[in-house]
């Protein structure tokens, strides 16, 4: 086979690797629960080349993600239960209903208005569900997935806890949140069974570090990955500044460590 630009080309490969008999033997093993796993691993993949700016990347990473469409696509078509083209025209639907101010008469024109437009329509929606049967009568929190990294899905459920007024006014308040959380485990750390106690507390800190990254307007876990590039940086500088003395962080001090550390911060 040749490469192709075309997706229909694409639909065609993905069919040949799930053909009995002569397709990939591994992708014939699979199903919607093993390939999930891949699902998410991709998508953080592509977040992962937009925080490097690495477009070539992206570009091989979208398709990648794309590939996992395509598969979920296709073990469904083999059930009888959907196909791609379904999931297109149920997106392009979607896309078009939800889009008033863009494809119909609605004339909301700020990013505000339309991330509240977006919102109620959402909110219809599940209503609409609800009256054909096709959903529960669930509460306010519903619908956030349980396999959501855990700073993506706190930062969900307190989004839509926001919109039923379960939320402070000001981030000052939920600093003090933070503060108040902090001292918690200090306490925990000073009593009996005091690891586990303290554990559990540090669970309500990240909590509280979220709705703080929210009330920002900053994505927790975006602002943590920026962190943690920090830290791979200057960690970096510091096994370079060891390596020119002929040594390494395990012949170094705390103390020596966390001067280095210190001019590596200095110099960003």
């Amino acid at each position: 086979m040749t490469p192709s630009r075309d997706i229909a080309r694409l639909l065609d490969i993905m069919a040949a690797l799930r053909t009995p008999n002569t397709g990939c033997p591994w992708d014939l093993a699979q199903n919607f629960s093993t390939i999930a796993p891949y699902t998410i691993e991709e998508a953080y993949e592509v977040a992962d080349a937009i925080a490097r700016g690495d477009l070539n990347d992206l570009k091989e990473e979208l398709g990648d993600l794309l590939l996992q469409v395509v598969f979920h696509a296709r073990m469904a078509q083999e059930q009888g239960v959907f196909d791609f083209a379904d999931v297109v025209e149920t997106l392009s639907a979607k896309l078009i209903r939800r889009h008033p101010h863009v494809f119909g008469d609605e004339t909301s024109r700020t990013a505000q208005a339309v991330e509240g437009l977006w919102e109620r329509i959402k909110a219809q929606e599940k209503q609409e569900k609800a009256a054909r049967g096709k959903a529960k009568d669930e509460g306010a929190l519903a619908g956030v997935p349980v396999a959501l990294p855990a700073l993506t899905r706190a930062l969900k459920l307190q989004s839509k806890a926001s919109t039923v007024g379960f939320d402070w006014n000001d981030v000052r308040a939920v600093l003090s949140k933070i503060r108040e959380e902090t001292d918690e485990i200090e306490a925990a750390l000073d009593g009996a069974g005091a690891v586990a106690e303290a554990a559990g507390e540090v669970g309500d800190l990240l909590f509280a570090a979220v709705n703080l990254a929210r009330h920002l307007n900053a994505d927790p876990e975006a602002v943590l990955r920026q962190t943690n590039q920090k830290f791979e940086r200057r960690f970096a500088s510091i096994e370079s500044a060891l390596a020119a003395q002929g040594r390494t962080p395990t012949d170094a001090t705390l103390a020596e460590m966390d001067s280095l550390w210190n001019e590596a911060k200095a110099q960003e």
